[in-house]
């Protein structure tokens, strides 16, 4: 029997499983600068300045902001200031105004993100087979509404419900939002849900906590993945793969 027919949902989850980032953040903040006449920040320094800015962010108003009711825009206004300064570069009020517009529209478009090509087949077979398809993601309500509907995976057609970490204020690895999302396609049982995911914490170790089966997609042949393998889980390399797996009647994964 395969696993296929066993399972009753599956839940993926966003970057690094269905789409990725296109280019480097400095690209983004270089075309804003510029189009205030003002020469590129250097990608490097930017690039650091935001990691720190962003997780100092993400550990003070988590959820983007959930808890403490900060609308979005102020959440990541606040981030893209503090990773210019951190940088290096303090703007004045009007001159950061018109740069941050720039920056907040470029990542709430399909413009930064690319999608797999076998998302979509992938995504669309399962609906075929009469699976309810979950998103569960640590991501604002943009990808929801206005991302991944610009990058053609649509609620209907691709994905049935979303669990966004800014619209439910709770964020992987915590359990609860795997909760969310089984109790969202209908309270299915956690045993007949796979989940698919690129991260040991966030996703595989979560997951299996509820007793969900689990695996890992390794899209770019990081190093962590046989640290991954060593651990128990089913580590591959793309959505094809995975469909693969289903339709195999020997399949045994993590059951």
């Amino acid at each position: 029997m395969s696993l296929l027919s066993r399972l009753r949902c599956i839940t993926v989850d966003v970057t690094g499983t269905l789409i990725a980032y296109k280019g480097e953040l400095g690209d983004y903040y270089c075309m804003a600068a510029k189009s205030v006449g003002l020469p590129c920040p250097d990608y490097k320094r930017v690039h650091e300045g935001f990691k720190l800015a962003y997780t100092e962010m993400t550990n003070k108003y988590p959820c983007f902001g959930y808890a403490a009711k900060m609308p979005n825009i102020e959440w990541w206004k606040t981030c893209v200031r503090d990773s210019f300064v951190r940088a290096g570069y303090e703007y004045d009020e009007e001159t950061f105004e018109k740069i941050f517009k720039r920056i907040y529209a470029s990542f709430g478009s399909s413009a930064p993100y690319i999608v797999f090509p076998d998302s979509q087949p992938f995504l669309r077979w399962a609906h075929e087979k009469g699976l309810k398809v979950g998103i569960i993601s640590n991501a604002e309500y943009r990808y929801q509404d206005v991302i991944l509907p610009a990058l053609g995976l649509n609620q209907g057609s691709e994905w049935d419900f979303g669990v966004f970490s800014g619209l439910e204020g709770v964020e992987k690895p915590d359990p609860r939002i795997y909760e969310i999302a089984l109790q969202r396609a209908g309270n299915i049982a956690p045993e007949e849900t796979l989940h698919i995911g690129d991260s040991m914490r966030k996703d595989y170790v979560p997951a299996r906590s509820l007793g969900m089966n689990a695996l890992l997609l390794d899209r770019f042949s990081t190093p962590e993945a046989e640290e991954w393998r060593q651990s128990g889980a089913i580590v591959l390399p793309d959505l094809a793969a995975v469909q693969e797996l289903l339709c195999s009647e020997n399949s045994t994964l993590a059951c």
